[in-house]
């Protein structure tokens, strides 16, 4: 048992530098020498019993105990915010411009309402909502929070699960009348399959999981589209086999209007707040992110993760 506990200074020091890239870096963002972070560094690894960075000419590289230590600073440091926030009773309201992108489909069905309630709540928020056809670069993109469905995303962002998701086949009872149901994947290259060019999908390629082996599956058709209502459209009226994600397709399978095909595969594409700076830095940042995460749970379906779930970086240049 450790005989005294990690500072929260030294907790966020270590995130500034994951954050910033190098001691230097941090030292300036916290209007501090790069002595000074040097020794709170050192002041963190002792109190822990281990190395948590370690530095050469070209950069600084978390090892395996940074790592978690860095995971779990992130959570420990919103929690202080919150903490701060609540027993002082001087939450402050957020407010200012906020930048949030998303894919077309889900945007329009689930964010754009989220956001109309969102500002019920904070009114003093300015929300600019951009839909995206492709993977969104938050820098080059000029947005503050992507809502994305897809697992891949890059180690220097940072990621919060939303909620789980997956895509499934479907195809309508008017076309598994003419067409015989497939059995195995391979069955598939015999259908008409509507292919959707999503933002996180090679176009044509589909990839499944059974729960123990992932397979790559070559697909083609008569009809594509880069619209997923579009494709569904279709897929509802007996043009061929879709792959969408459940929360898209779930009424019409309630209702009979669309059977699952090989239930066996699907495709994992979690609901995801993607964002680069920490949510403890940010009060608008903050309250985007945790509403929308209770947004999506009470609609879609709850995570079986729990509240934090980082992506960060091995290592920082």
């Amino acid at each position: 048992m450790l005989k005294t506990w990690p500072l929260a200074k030294d907790l966020q020091v270590l995130v500034e530098i994951v954050h910033t890239g190098s001691f230097s870096a941090a030292a300036a963002a916290l209007g501090q020498t790069p002595a000074f972070v040097t020794k709170r560094i050192q002041i963190l690894e002792t109190t822990l019993g281990t190395t948590l960075l370690n530095r050469s000419a070209r950069a600084v590289v978390l090892t395996e105990s940074g790592q978690r230590c860095y995971e779990q600073a992130l959570a420990i440091l919103t929690q202080y915010q919150r903490l701060i926030d609540e027993v002082t009773q001087i939450r402050m309201r957020p407010e200012g411009m906020i930048r949030i992108g998303c894919s077309f489909g889900f945007g329009r069905s689930h964010i754009a309402p989220a956001i109309t309630e969102l500002m019920r709540i904070y009114p003093e928020l300015q929300v600019h909502f951009e839909l995206f056809d492709r993977q969104i670069d938050l820098v080059q993109d000029n947005i503050d929070l992507d809502i994305r469905i897809n697992d891949e995303i890059p180690d220097y962002y940072i990621a919060h699960l939303l909620t789980k998701n997956k895509r499934i086949l479907c195809a309508s009872p008017a076309y598994l009348q003419k067409y015989p149901m497939p059995h195995t994947l391979q069955e598939l290259s015999q259908h008409d399959c509507l292919v959707t060019k999503e933002r996180d999908m090679t176009h044509g390629i589909w990839e499944l999981d059974n729960g123990s082996t992932k397979k790559s599956v070559k697909v083609s058709g008569h009809l594509s589209s880069n619209s997923g209502e579009i494709v569904l459209q279709w897929a509802l009226e007996g043009k061929g086999i879709m792959l969408r994600s459940q929360w898209d397709v779930q009424p019409f399978l309630a209702s009979g209007k669309l059977v699952q095909v090989l239930p066996e595969y699907a495709q994992s594409a979690n609901i995801w707040a993607v964002y680069q700076e920490p949510l403890y830095r940010s009060v608008k940042l903050r309250v985007c992110v945790e509403f929308l995460a209770t947004w999506c749970q009470c609609r879609l379906g709850k995570p079986d993760e729990g509240y934090q779930v980082p992506h960060h970086p091995a290592s920082v240049v």
